[in-house]
């Protein structure tokens, strides 16, 4: 069987797929992240998810952490540019109970001031481990000059000397301005009775916080043919090459999918594998991204390599990125292509967790989800010719943003 959906009152969207399993898979994706922060509230919404298992109007923390792991569920969150996901793995008997739960952590936590000093704590040993990754970090900054003088370039965990000026009225502030049923969509995979579980969320997520409308989104202004390096303490370059790329709502965003994954993505003979790593020898990781947002989206490629060959591993990634734009993918390559994109979707699906946050996510943005058969569909009509003109499109070096860690 296919989804189920339905819209409360109160503007809560739930999407439900039938599972015959004994877990249930669950939650809610709520449609703020730190894009949606001020300079002043940088970080915030990372924060805040964090602070949802620190105690509610009627628990403390201690009841929030033990309400699920007491019968062998599991309650997790992270927290994106644009979205927040709370989510659950539990026995299909404990159901009701891990809906209560989530609708109390994210409708009636209480932010206490004792908590939000112990968190202080621990989000800025994240932030510490996090600046000591610097394939990680190197993104962020890549980000932060992308688009500058925007939130949505900004580190999402936000900046220590930020965090230090959170309290509760503040906190409470931003929680109220997105955390409202009308801003939020419940998911959920499992062997479930789709009636009931609207009876279920309607019992639990009721709140006097009924917003009709959050506030609106600013698009980014994007900073092209930019080049930095920084001095890092590393004993490896750290490169990103990358520039802005189509948003969520494009219609060359499946395109735009397929050819990031030809050239950089996530199996082993990605033109860039095939060649920085397996030809030359010159790296352990290279690889392309593609991250569509609502109203702008990503494309970089990242490498590590020892000093004396990041020059050199520039220049393949030209070659590679110019080959693409100069000469169309033959049909047979071509199918090869997509059915790798085709099995890579299918096998992430095969993860009910992935699927349901998946799900959730694509409910909140396009309210629907795609079934298998119609991402295959939208795959196999991509060609050649397209794929051309996308590299063309993108893969241009008048527009490219370049940044090293050296």
């Amino acid at each position: 069987m296919q989804y189920q959906t339905h819209i409360l009152p109160n503007g809560l969207k739930i999407i439900h797929k039938p599972d015959d399993m004994q877990v249930v898979f669950c939650g809610v994706a709520i449609d703020v992240g730190s894009r949606d922060e001020s300079p002043e509230e940088a970080g915030m919404a990372h924060f805040i998810e964090h602070l949802l298992f620190k105690g509610t109007i009627k628990r403390r923390s201690s009841h929030i952490i033990n309400r699920l792991e007491n019968v062998g569920g599991e309650l997790n969150a992270y927290t994106t540019k644009e979205e927040t996901m709370v989510y659950a793995a539990v026995l299909q008997e404990h159901t009701e109970r891990t809906i209560e739960l989530i609708a109390d952590i994210t409708l009636n936590s209480v932010f206490p001031q004792k908590e939000i000093e112990k968190e202080l704590v621990v989000i800025t040993d994240e932030i510490q481990s996090y600046n000591d990754s610097p394939s990680e970090s190197v993104f962020d900054d890549f980000e932060d000059m992308l688009f500058q003088h925007h939130s949505i370039g900004h580190n999402i965990l936000g900046n220590i000397d930020t965090l230090k000026t959170f309290n509760n009225e503040r906190l409470k502030d931003f929680h109220q301005k997105y955390y409202f049923p009308g801003n939020m969509t419940f998911f959920s995979v499992g062997n479930l009775k789709f009636e009931k579980l609207i009876k279920l969320i309607e019992k639990y997520f009721v709140t006097s916080n009924n917003r009709q409308s959050k506030p609106e989104r600013i698009a980014p202004t994007v900073t092209a043919n930019n080049r930095i390096d920084i001095k890092k303490n590393t004993f490896q370059t750290h490169f990103v090459l990358g520039r802005n790329a189509y948003n969520l709502y494009h219609p060359d965003r499946i395109g735009m999918f397929l050819l990031n994954n030809i050239l950089g993505g996530a199996g082993m003979n990605s033109k860039l594998n095939l060649s920085l790593r397996e030809k030359h020898g010159l790296v352990y990781n290279v690889e392309s991204v593609y991250q569509p947002m609502t109203d702008t989206g990503i494309w970089a490629v990242y490498f590590g390599s020892d000093p004396e060959n990041a020059s050199r591993c520039e220049k393949l990634i030209r070659t590679e990125l110019q080959t693409l734009k100069d000469k169309e993918i033959s049909e047979v390559a071509l199918k090869k292509y997509k059915l790798q994109l085709l099995g890579q979707i299918a096998i992430n699906n095969e993860n009910k967790e992935n699927m349901a946050l998946g799900m959730g996510k694509s409910f909140m943005r396009y309210g629907t989800v795609d079934s298998m058969e119609k991402v295959r569909e939208k795959i196999e009509q991509i060609t050649s010719k397209q794929l051309l003109r996308l590299a063309n499109e993108i893969f241009d070096v008048e527009k490219f943003t370049i940044i090293r860690y050296v």
